[in-house]
């Protein structure tokens, strides 16, 4: 097959997964790694992941089927880094959907999808390698799944969607009057690089970065 990822962001972490995905893949498949809509070639697969443009339907009708990565049990869940707002709530699994992209965003039929387990501990790097190895394995899922016949479904009816705003830098402040054990959750979820956990004190804003000791 004809395959292209689209991943807009060449900083994102989830890079070294792709490109190790398309090596794996590049003896059976043609798969092109792209990162703005207006360089999409057309074929037969598009992935969308780590993706923050729409889509829109002329674009999707170059493909056989676009599908879009979204770590959330959908329907609930819809819109921006699900996963992160699930642990920041206390969540430890986190569902990845494989889903037809649509319109409507994250609306579209169910392909697969799969949960892994975050323990209390993992770090934003360990969630990371835990997210995109799921993302993955989910990717070579679709591939069978199409070459097979089989079809999506439709997202449930019956279950009322939910949705989660945009994240901003304001999102990672943390209150330092509060005790580290409170805060904990808050602090290893944040990637120190693209959105670092931060305070306010004595006039100045200190962003923070945390790292796991190996036990002697």
């Amino acid at each position: 097959m004809k395959i292209t990822l689209l991943c807009t962001d060449r900083d994102h972490p989830v890079n070294a997964w792709l490109l190790r995905w398309q090596e794996h893949h590049c003896v059976e498949h043609d798969i092109i790694l792209c990162r703005d809509r207006h360089e999409l070639p057309g074929g037969d697969l598009l992935f969308l992941i780590s993706c923050s443009q729409i889509i829109d339907a002329a674009t999707r009708s170059q493909y056989w089927h676009t599908l879009v990565l979204h770590a959330s049990n959908l329907p609930r869940g819809r819109g921006w880094s699900p996963h992160v707002w699930e642990l920041l709530k206390g969540a430890d699994t986190i569902t990845v959907s494989l889903l037809e992209a649509e319109d409507g965003v994250d609306t579209g039929a169910i392909w697969a999808k799969r949960c892994f387990s975050v323990p209390n501990h993992a770090l934003h790097d360990e969630i990371h390698e835990l997210l995109f190895d799921t993302e993955c394995a989910l990717m070579d899922e679709a591939l069978r799944l199409i070459a097979q016949g089989a079809t999506p479904t439709p997202q449930a009816t019956d279950i009322v969607p939910t949705y989660y705003p945009k994240r901003t830098p304001a999102d990672s402040e943390i209150d330092p009057t509060q005790p580290l054990s409170h805060l904990f959750n808050t602090i290893r979820i944040m990637d120190p690089q693209r959105y670092p956990a931060f305070f306010r004190l004595h006039g100045h804003t200190y962003t923070i970065e945390i790292k796991k000791v190996k036990s002697e």
